[in-house]
């Protein structure tokens, strides 16, 4: 690979982060999807070494807690001015580990030091209340770290998905292990590590540990780890989530699910359907549908369904596919092999079960084409279930009461949007609409750095962190009470 003015390949070359920079007992190279060449190799971790890390991170995590508010938001600031000194490389380089297009890994820094900006201002924030109590008796309740926090991080947005998590986590007072996925591990991991330590977070605080489910597990089930956070897919979450509520440890899903966007009726002229178009196009298409907020399936009343079905045909016939980094492309490759045969046996299903193929349902070894599917229906995999692909579901409706229940008819949202012509109607719907996000003329891709994440059901357990919710997320009540003497009770 290209020599770099800072990505040091050599710090994690069959090695992991975890007290200091070390030799692992096994390793895997990492291979760029849109290429097939090496990108580096890293080290992988096996479950001793999560009890190591545990061990090791329960220890520096008091010492970190302890330090001053300004000194542990000083870490942060120097994050941020880090991930903005090195942009431009830092970018090409999640960009070519991840199969995305270039703005896709542009976008991941961009967000990297807003996550890191933010994590700055939390531990300058105020952190409890005084509580009512009885005269010479003070009571507060404050918010004290959870300790450590295990995070499990995906491969679509490694570097966003997981900052947002041990930015805040770390802000709080807290140590943090993360297990990225193995086939993006130094954008979702070990890029972090480095940061951090030029940053001048103490040892020890932070560890890296790629690995397989059996890492996942250890992770879940060390009693050093007092939380979990999860981004992934439904099935593994409801795995992970079984066994973190049979450990009592606090839990954080975020699965995705099958986000719905509505184009209601009075969306009729020209130039109404081509800005209808373009917000289909990009919320299902954008980084080639790895997204858990895409635009899973489109309802599109049945007037306009005609008009928008050839926009979205003539977009996916004339989208370039190729390689990202080129800069000359608007979807890249899907992650790896497995993902592109699950992506196509999800389209070939449908289209048996009854869906009309319009455009794509065809690749080109990891490339896979803008794809449209008309006529779907619930009991259709592409209906039921996240595509997560380049895929736009086409459903029709007759009236808004319709498009409400057809929208709800998933096991969870995590995002939903509206368009129309008129707010309030538009409102009315979005109000009614089943998701943990919800977006008034706009598609589903949203994210701000600063909102709530989260949703019900298979979008997750509930839980949302993100801007307001950090707090509530990594870290938990405690009670103090505070007398100027022992007092005698009646025993």
């Amino acid at each position: 690979m290209t020599t770099t003015t800072f990505l040091n390949h050599a710090l994690w070359r069959e090695h992991l982060h975890s007290c200091g920079w070390r030799a692992a007992s096994a390793a895997a190279d990492v291979i760029e999807p849109a290429t097939g060449e090496v990108l580096t190799r890293t080290g992988l971790a096996v479950p001793a070494d999560v009890a190591t890390a545990a061990k090791v991170a329960a220890q520096a995590q008091a010492g970190w807690a302890a330090l001053g508010p300004r000194e542990r938001a000083a870490v942060f600031h120097r994050a941020a001015a880090l991930f903005q000194q090195h942009f431009d490389e830092l970018a090409l380089y999640v960009t070519r580990e991840t199969g995305a297009i270039l703005p896709k890994g542009q976008h991941e820094i961009r967000e990297a030091v807003a996550f890191c900006q933010i994590a700055a201002s939390m531990p300058m924030q105020a952190q409890g209340q005084v509580l009512p109590s009885t005269p010479g008796r003070m009571s507060i309740a404050r918010r004290v770290p959870h300790g450590v926090v295990g995070v499990i991080s995906p491969f679509n947005f490694p570097l966003i998905l997981t900052l947002r998590v041990v930015a805040p986590a770390l802000a709080a007072g807290n140590a943090v292990i993360i297990k990225p996925d193995p086939r993006t591990p130094v954008s979702g991991g070990f890029l972090i590590a480095q940061v951090f330590e030029q940053a001048g977070l103490p040892a020890g605080v932070l560890h890296v540990l790629p690995g397989g489910p059996e890492v996942g597990e250890a992770l879940i089930t060390d009693p050093a780890v007092a939380m979990i956070s999860f981004t992934g897919s439904a099935g593994v979450g409801r795995r992970i989530g079984e066994l973190a509520g049979k450990h009592l440890k606090k839990v954080s899903l975020e699965l995705g699910g099958s986000n719905a966007l509505i184009v209601l009726d009075d969306m009729t002229s020209e130039a109404d359907l081509d800005v209808a178009a373009s917000n289909i196009a990009w919320g299902a298409w954008l980084h080639q549908g790895q997204i858990c907020m895409a635009s899973n399936r489109v309802l599109v009343h049945e007037s306009l369904a005609p008009a928008l079905t050839a926009r979205l045909v003539g977009k996916a016939t004339h989208l370039p596919v190729g390689d990202g980094a080129t800069g000359q492309v608007a979807l890249g490759p899907l992650i790896d092999e497995r993902q592109r045969d699950r992506v196509h046996a999800t389209v070939m299903a449908s289209v048996q079960a009854g869906a009309q193929l319009l455009a794509g349902g065809s690749y080109d070894k990891l490339f896979y084409k803008p794809t449209v599917l008309a006529g779907v229906k619930p009991g259709m995999p592409s209906f039921d279930d996240e595509t997560f692909g380049p895929v736009v579901n086409l459903v029709t409706f007759q009236t808004d009461d319709e498009a409400v229940a057809i929208a709800n008819q998933s096991r969870g949202g995590l995002a939903a949007g509206v368009l129309s012509k008129s707010v309030g109607r538009a409102l009315a719907v979005g109000n009614r609409l089943k998701a943990g996000m919800v977006h008034i003329n706009d598609q589903t891709v949203n994210d701000d750095a600063v909102n709530p994440f989260g949703g019900p059901g298979i979008a997750g357990n509930g839980n949302s962190h993100g801007g307001p919710g950090d707090w509530e997320q990594f870290t938990t009540w405690q009670w103090v009470t505070v007398k100027d003497a022992p007092t005698p009770f009646p025993f």
